[in-house]
């Protein structure tokens, strides 16, 4: 374009209106090139819907598209149809004739704009139509109702000739001030952008027809005078008032937009990086430079007036690249200058290799060559981009990186500007907590988080032909890991090849694959297993169970989520990965066939069939973990931590339990998942349930306290009555697995246990007895006794019990109803007798103490002595004997002593018929478990004396 003067009105000096009409029709005149551009890039359909625009909103007539009725409002300021309108007009319905409105008609509509991609650089296709219908203020609601619904007619209409369009009704007035379209304001992530909004469309508006701008004739050095310098242009008549709309100046943006637009862009980013990328670095260029923000909008004026209209340079993308640009040339970024330049690039996508699709070249085309040769690119480098739709995971790996770590930085810096500028409110405090989370969950590294390496950088990263290899580890010796090649390959093939990814675990890397979409329903898998008993059926199996458990794309988390900490949606556990659990069985050639098919002790040499746990776990923020639990305790340890990560609260996670190795598969996936759902009713029931599960011959115990479940191993049943005899602070119910303990007297004992009781267990086996005592806190207590008969075995246990009961009644106070002065005892007989197995308890009656039979009374007082250190006085019959008098002989005096107040010659048992510790417990009541403890002590110490005696 010829280069001529700039203009500079000033209202010091006078204003000439013709120089305001030169600056309006240099305006037009670059309204002209772009809206020519816009057509350039659409369909003659396309081309129609843009021409007749302004003639739908000026006259209205039952016979165009867009009418409502005969209220709506219609009439396009100083709008007259030329003749392509008509044309156009009368090729969709023949029988329409404009009428030139005479008189002096309303004009409602003062103005109608184009907005968004058309007419720039980055004009695609698939490019809508962002429309802004500029209408007088005075409307009435029912007016501005009627123009709502002949929008969205036109809308409708639109999509018919394969136009997408979108109508924002503007009051000027209204916008002024702030209020604007709900719709307008839908996409700003809740904080309002007046400015940065009005910045974009000063910059990038098509004028299609009626009132011109005037902020377009207000000089940028007058912009903080703008109310000022409009009122002299209205006022004197240097232009008329019908001539012009305002939508306000560009003085001043204020901080708070900044945070705003910075938050709705890095939310778009978060699925659609290169989108948002060249909006968030604009955003941070002008945060940078507030509050002396030189916003474009202030520059695309500033050439005009200049007369500088280059179509190319003032393109809206290449204004946004340039001062981009400036920004990080005068920070030596280039890395981040280049990830912009590749931004613009794909949203451009206008490939530069290959032949052009159209005949003559593209304006878009022409520039964008220009721009790669002045950014050096090669041809390498512009194949490489524009292969991005067949790009896999390498590249989209080494894309990604650059992209999050820009997206990152915006987040910081907006953190920072916020901070600084004082400008966090309310509002958008929780949104950028919020969009902290949200970059959190899509992007943070962590252990066992499966990583998502394509944000929207490439459609589809599915391989044709994969390769799946077990092998050694060379940096861990005897340890092995698990590798994705490309191709098929051979059996030592892929040791000359680099993985796609490497992973110590394969559920891991299937994982991977998976929340990545490498691996589809069309990709052949070759599969390499090792030391491994990976079969291609359990393969395929792995897959089908991650497809079912975790449906990808995962789509968006709500904010409200995102307030609150992640928790597990889903769980998918799956059993014996790569692990045949009778293997061993097979390679010796042994069938097995037994009774007992509890894959927990399975067959009579009880083998653990429940190996191995990987499980993959979907959350509430939609991160895929994956956590493996092998060893000894593997089963446990699984169980212990999905119990904890399961919330308290509803909606709890759906949790699958799947196994597909070559042995029992069926049967070991139905035994964890009746272990895993007996385990999460216990803990929903709030008792502090211990859940005792057998494997092979050893004992586990889950302690079931809500979000703090712990497991207890235990290698023997001696040490498993060691661990049920232990003090309890409150009653701790026991649920057995039913199949624990099948050969034992507990299998039946234990779910017999009750609160606020005492119950007693006999079991015959001449010539000894088995007596059990499960307490109120259901701790137990066993002891094996001499079997003389029922009334022998009992009675010493029921005295002591029943002075027990006085001594704690004792100390209560008489007015608190609250406390039980005593608890039941009840007694049960284990039958049948013997050394078989246990079949039933009979409850029992309480043994009746015989009034004519004096029975030897031998008391024991129990005191601490000195820290840890305890003293013992025995009573036999009222006669004292304490260690202070007696020291280490204690015992052999009182059996002695016992011994001589005896008249049957042969030997029996001395007990203990009553016991304080008091001068041990203070003031606390004491559980029974502790008295029967040192009850058995007391009495193993005497009776050892009597047998030497």
């Amino acid at each position: 374009m010829t280069r001529s003067f700039e203009i500079r009105p000033d209202l010091d000096e006078g204003i000439d209106r013709k120089v305001l009409s030169q600056l309006r029709n240099r305006f037009l005149t670059l309204n002209e090139g772009r809206l020519a551009r816009a057509n350039e890039g659409l369909s003659t359909r396309q081309q129609s819907v843009l021409a007749l625009l302004p003639l739908f909103f000026h006259v209205n007539h039952p016979l165009l598209p867009g009418y409502v009725s005969g209220a709506t409002p219609a009439g396009v300021s100083h709008y007259e149809p030329d003749a392509q309108a008509l044309a156009e007009a009368q090729r969709l319905t023949r029988s329409f004739s404009y009428k030139p409105r005479r008189g002096n008609p309303p004009q409602p509509i003062h103005g109608i704009f184009l907005m968004g991609s058309l007419g720039t650089l980055a004009q695609a296709d698939q490019s809508d139509m962002d429309v802004w219908i500029c209408h007088d203020t005075h409307l009435s609601p029912e007016d501005v109702l009627e123009l709502r619904k002949k929008c969205q007619a036109l809308e409708t209409w639109a999509a018919t000739m394969g136009a997408e369009a979108h109508f924002f009704l503007i009051d000027p007035e209204r916008f002024v001030v702030g209020e604007r379209d709900a719709q307008l304001s839908g996409e700003d992530c809740g904080t309002t952008q007046h400015y940065l909004l009005l910045d974009e469309f000063y910059r990038t508006a098509i004028w299609l027809a009626g009132r011109t701008p005037i902020w377009w004739l207000v000089p940028v050095y007058e912009e903080t005078r703008y109310a000022e310098y409009t009122h002299t242009l209205l006022s004197k008549r240097f232009i008329r008032e019908d001539e012009v709309l305002d939508l306000g100046n560009m003085s001043r943006i204020p901080p708070g937009e900044f945070i705003g637009a910075g938050l709705w862009q890095l939310f778009k980013g978060i699925e659609s990086p290169y989108k948002s990328v060249l909006k968030l670095l604009l955003t941070e260029v002008y945060a940078s430079e507030h509050p002396q923000v030189q916003c474009l909008s202030m520059r695309f004026k500033q050439q005009v007036f200049a007369n500088n209209v280059d179509l190319d340079e003032l393109d809206p993308y290449m204004m946004v690249y340039r001062r981009i640009e400036e920004y990080l040339r005068d920070r030596g970024e280039p890395e981040r200058l280049e990830l912009v330049r590749r931004s613009l690039y794909l949203k451009v996508n206008k490939k530069l290799t290959g032949l052009p699709r159209q005949r003559t070249t593209s304006w878009q085309r022409l520039l964008l060559e220009r721009l790669a040769k002045e950014w050096k690119w090669d041809e390498r480098q512009l194949a490489l981009l524009d292969s991005r739709s067949q790009w896999k995971v390498r590249q989209v790996s080494s894309e990604r990186r650059a992209l999050v770590s820009e997206l990152n930085y915006s987040y910081r810096f907006l953190t920072q500007f916020a901070r600084t500028q004082n400008a966090i409110s309310s509002i958008n405090k929780r949104d950028l907590n919020v969009l902290g989370r949200r970059l959190y969950a899509a992007f943070e590294r962590k252990a066992g988080k499966v990583e998502f390496v394509n944000p929207g950088i490439s459609p589809d990263l599915a391989e044709d032909t994969l390769t799946l290899v077990q092998s050694p580890n060379k940096r861990e010796p005897g340890k092995y890991q698990w590798g994705l090649y490309n191709g098929n390959l051979g059996a030592h093939e892929w040791e000359t090849f680099a993985p796609i990814k490497r992973s110590r675990e394969l559920l891991e890397l299937l994982a991977w694959c998976h929340r990545n979409n490498v691996i589809d329903s069309s990709t052949r898998l070759a599969l390499h297993p090792g030391t491994s008993d990976l079969t291609e059926f359990e393969l395929f199996n792995l897959q089908g169970a991650l497809q079912h458990s975790i449906p990808t794309p995962l789509g968006m988390v709500h904010e409200d989520v995102l307030l609150k900490p992640s928790v597990p949606s889903e769980i998918l556990l799956l059993v014996n990965v790569g692990v045949d659990p009778l293997k061993h069985h097979k390679d010796l050639n042994i069938l097995m066939t037994t009774e007992r098919t509890d894959s927990l002790s399975y067959a009579g040499v009880r083998e653990n069939l429940v190996l191995t746990f990987d499980q993959i776990t979907l959350n509430s923020w939609n991160e895929v973990l994956v956590s493996r639990f092998d060893g000894p305790h593997a089963l446990l340890d699984c169980l212990t931590e999905l119990l904890n990560n399961v919330p308290e609260t509803s909606p709890k996670p759906v949790i699958r339990v799947r196994c597909f190795c070559h042995n029992r598969a069926p049967a070991i996936a139905q035994r964890v998942e009746e272990l895993i759902n007996t385990a999460q009713l216990l803990l929903a029931r709030n008792l502090n349930h211990r859940y005792l599960i057998q494997v092979q011959y050893h004992y586990h115990v889950l302690e079931m306290t809500p979000g703090q479940v712990s497991h207890v191993a235990i290698d023997n049943l001696t040490a498993l009555y060691q661990y049920l005899g232990e003090e309890l602070p409150t009653y701790s119910p026991i649920h057995l697995d039913p199949q624990a303990l099948d050969d034992n007297d507990l299998s039946l004992i234990i779910p017999h246990g009750q609160p606020e009781c005492i119950q007693v267990f006999y079991r015959i086996n001449e010539p000894q007895a088995d007596l059990y005592v499960l307490d109120e806190h259901n701790a137990l207590w066993h002891q094996r006794l001499p079997y003389h008969d029922e009334s022998s075995l009992m009675m010493p246990l029921q005295r002591f019990l029943q002075s027990l009961m006085y001594r704690r009644g004792a100390l209560l106070p008489l007015d608190n109803p609250l406390e039980p002065s005593s608890l039941d005892t009840l007694y049960y007989r284990i039958t049948p007798d013997g050394a078989g197995r246990a079949r039933r308890i009979e409850q029992r009656l309480a043994p009746v103490m015989p009034t004519d039979k004096p029975f030897y009374d031998v008391q024991a007082i129990v005191e601490e002595a000195s820290p840890g250190q305890v003293s013992v006085t025995l009573y036999c019959d009222g006669m004292e004997f304490s260690e202070l008098e007696f020291g280490e002989q204690l015992y052999s005096v009182v059996a002695r002593q016992i011994l001589d107040q005896r008249s049957e010659p042969q030997r029996y048992r001395c007990y203990i018929t009553d016991l304080d510790l008091s001068g041990i417990l203070g003031d606390t009541r004491g559980q029974t478990i502790l008295f029967l403890r040192y009850k058995a002590e007391l009495e193993r110490s005497l009776n050892e004396a009597m047998d030497e005696a």
